[in-house]
C-alpha cells in the first residue's frame, strides 16, 4: 500500500480547519480510471487545500456503476470526520482516496489527482491540476523589444514578442524562432505539464564552455485559451537577464 501519511495530515487540517476556500462548479467533471469513468458529476467542488490552486471534490453520489467505493478505516485525529476509502474500477484499485463527513465537506470524496488516468472538465483534459476559476491567461503582441542574455552572449533579440500574463505570475516573454540564435541550444529531454498552457518542451543553454539545464521552454501542443505562443521560445527570466524596452529587468 503507497504511504498515505501526506493525506492523513491534509485530512486533520480539513476536518479541524476547514479548506481556504470552497465552491461548487457547474463544470460537467469525470474522471477516467481503467478506461471506465469512475464518476460522472456536475455537482462538483473546487475546494482550495491551500491558497495556490484548487482541486476537484466529487460528491460520494456521483460515483458510477463501474466503480466501487469503499471506506476502509477513519483517519486519525479527525474525531469521525474523514475515512480513508478504496476505489476500484476493474482490476485497477487506488487507496489515495478520502470521504469526509462532517461539515463543511460532508459526502464529498477526494481521489488523489495522479491516481486517475485522466481527469476531465466537460469535455478537455486537465493536466497536472485543476485550474483556478479566479486565475486567467492573457497573450498580448507587442512592439517592445527584447532581448536575452546570459553571460555577456546574448541568445535572442526580437521587436516582436508576446508577453504572456497570468494572475499572480510575473510577465512571461514568447519569442519567435528566428530571433533565437540556435547555436547555444541543444535539445533537454525535460517534460513538464501546466493545466493553463499544455505540455511543454525544453532546450538547454550553452555560453562559455558551461551548460545550462532547462533554461528554454516552448509548446508544441498548447490548448486552445494558450494558442497563440506555439512555437516561440521562452528564457526563464530567473535565469537569465532580460531587456525590455532597453530596461533591464531584476531577475
Amino acid at each position: 500500500m503507497a504511504s498515505t501519511s501526506d493525506l492523513t495530515k491534509l485530512a486533520q487540517k480539513l476536518t479541524s480547519e476547514g479548506p481556504h476556500k470552497f465552491q461548487e462548479t457547474p463544470r460537467r467533471v469525470r474522471g477516467l480510471l481503467n478506461g471506465k469513468y469512475a464518476f460522472d458529476t456536475i455537482n462538483a467542488y473546487h475546494v482550495w487545500e491551500h491558497p495556490n490552486y484548487p482541486q476537484l471534490y466529487i460528491p460520494i453520489a456521483s460515483f458510477t456503476s463501474d466503480a466501487t467505493l469503499t471506506k476502509t478505516s477513519k483517519i486519525d485525529g479527525t474525531n469521525g470526520g474523514a475515512h480513508f476509502a478504496q476505489l476500484s474500477v476493474g482490476d485497477r484499485t487506488t487507496e489515495r482516496v478520502i470521504v469526509f463527513s462532517t461539515s463543511p465537506l460532508k459526502d464529498l470524496v477526494k481521489v488523489d489527482f495522479p491516481e486517475l488516468d485522466q481527469w476531465f472538465e466537460e469535455d478537455v483534459p486537465i493536466h497536472l491540476h485543476p485550474k483556478d476559476p479566479y486565475k486567467r491567461i492573457d497573450i498580448l503582441n507587442s512592439t517592445r523589444p527584447v532581448k536575452v542574455s546570459l553571460d555577456g552572449v546574448t541568445l535572442a533579440e526580437t521587436s516582436n514578442p508576446l508577453f504572456l500574463l497570468e494572475t499572480t505570475l510575473r510577465t512571461r516573454y514568447y519569442l519567435p524562432p528566428t530571433s533565437v540564435k540556435w547555436e547555444y541550444l541543444t535539445k533537454s529531454k525535460t517534460e513538464t505539464y501546466c493545466p493553463y498552457k499544455g505540455k511543454a518542451n525544453y532546450y538547454n543553454v550553452n555560453v562559455n564552455g558551461k551548460e545550462y539545464a532547462d533554461l528554454v521552454w516552448y509548446y508544441v501542443y498548447p490548448t486552445a485559451e494558450s494558442a497563440p505562443i506555439v512555437g516561440h521560445l521562452c528564457f526563464y527570466n530567473e535565469k537569465v537577464d532580460i531587456w525590455v524596452d532597453g530596461v533591464k529587468e531584476k531577475r
